[in-house]
């Protein structure tokens, strides 16, 4: 026990979240290090890689045949191992200055409704890439610790994180997770739909940046007063040649209905299954949002109008879940309901 403390003082704490579109890291010492795009560059013919995170998203749809630009997370779980394994190696290495007499100690979150096989592998690549141990928490209750809901009491506190890879619901009670919905149709699905809705609508194929660009300026759940239109570069689909076209915010509303129904009908799915009890408690207290996908325009008002909820947004939503992942590894003591391994 002596040897496990003294070897736990010199060692650096690490908070991860493991993001489908990014990945966060919190040290101890110095917070937030990280906060960087899930992308790994890799020169194939060499098998090296050759950028990592903000680097390697510039590579997205601009490589030669030699060069390929990979996000190893996939609906919020891993797609590449190997590559996963690096980028957390890289990231972990950037962020832990100086001499380290141990491998740091991990708190990763997770979403709720991956396998235990898909567990496994965060937990394999972690320790691959250098961490002396590794827990896991659910990514609601991250984000309701972040967020500073009450999750110990015996109230009803409702969650909803939208990601890049997953849409997660859940109702948190007594340190636990009374009941939960999860969907992996989230920010990702959403630049999806723009880039499909533009094939069949303009007969244009737009490349994935541009469409995550095109879906942070323009879109919305909720028709929006004053919205810009914007010019929008991609490659005509008849001609095969380069090509600009206008595209209003309307436009893109229509190209995220889908989604956005999805989402809301996960929320619905989840309060259909709340005890009455807890859902007196939500009519109450409403729904926490977190997450990238939370600050789409007018999403929290949507939601508010099809379920009578009160709903409002974290203040700083694309780090919630660190935040609360941050805070689980700090007082491990008091939120020791919250590891799942």
């Amino acid at each position: 026990m002596f040897l496990q403390r003294f070897f736990r003082f010199f060692s650096k704490d690490i908070a991860m979240d493991l993001g489908t579109a990014n990945t966060l890291l919190y040290t101890r010492t110095h917070g937030i290090v990280i906060n960087e795009p899930s992308v790994v560059a890799i020169d194939v013919q060499k098998n090296a890689v050759l950028a990592v995170g903000a680097g390697a998203k510039e590579f997205l749809g601009r490589t030669p045949q030699r060069i390929r630009a990979i996000r190893p997370m996939k609906d919020g779980v891993i797609a590449d191992f190997d590559v996963t394994r690096e980028m957390i190696a890289y990231f972990v290495r950037k962020a832990i200055d100086g001499l380290r007499l141990v491998k740091p100690s991990m708190v990763i979150c997770i979403p709720m409704g991956i396998t235990q096989v898909e567990k496994k592998a965060v937990i394999d690549a972690a320790l691959l890439a250098g961490a002396a141990d590794v827990s896991l928490v659910e990514e609601p209750m991250a984000a309701a610790i972040g967020a500073d809901l009450p999750i110990h009491e015996p109230l009803g506190n409702l969650v909803l994180d939208i990601g890049g890879g997953t849409s997660e619901v859940a109702v948190i009670s007594l340190g636990g997770i009374a009941n939960a919905q999860s969907i992996r149709v989230a920010g990702d699905a959403m630049n999806l739909a723009v880039q499909r809705y533009m094939r069949d609508v303009f007969r244009m194929d737009l490349g994935e940046n541009t469409a995550e660009n095109v879906k942070k300026i323009l879109g919305s759940a909720m028709p929006q007063a004053n919205a810009p239109a914007l010019e929008v570069s991609g490659k005509d689909l008849v001609q095969g040649t380069p090509r600009v076209v206008t595209v209003s915010e309307g436009h893109i509303r229509e190209a995220l209905r889908e989604p956005i129904q999805a989402i809301l009908e996960t929320v619905l799915r989840a309060l259909e299954k709340t005890p009455p009890e807890l859902s007196a408690d939500i009519y109450r207290n409403g729904m926490l949002m977190a997450g990238g996908g939370s600050l789409l325009k007018g999403l929290d008002q949507f939601i508010a109008r099809e379920t009578r909820l009160k709903v409002f947004v974290d203040k700083e939503p694309l780090t919630t879940v660190l935040r609360g992942t941050a805070r689980a590894m700090l007082d491990r003591r008091a939120y020791h309901s919250v590891f799942i391994n």
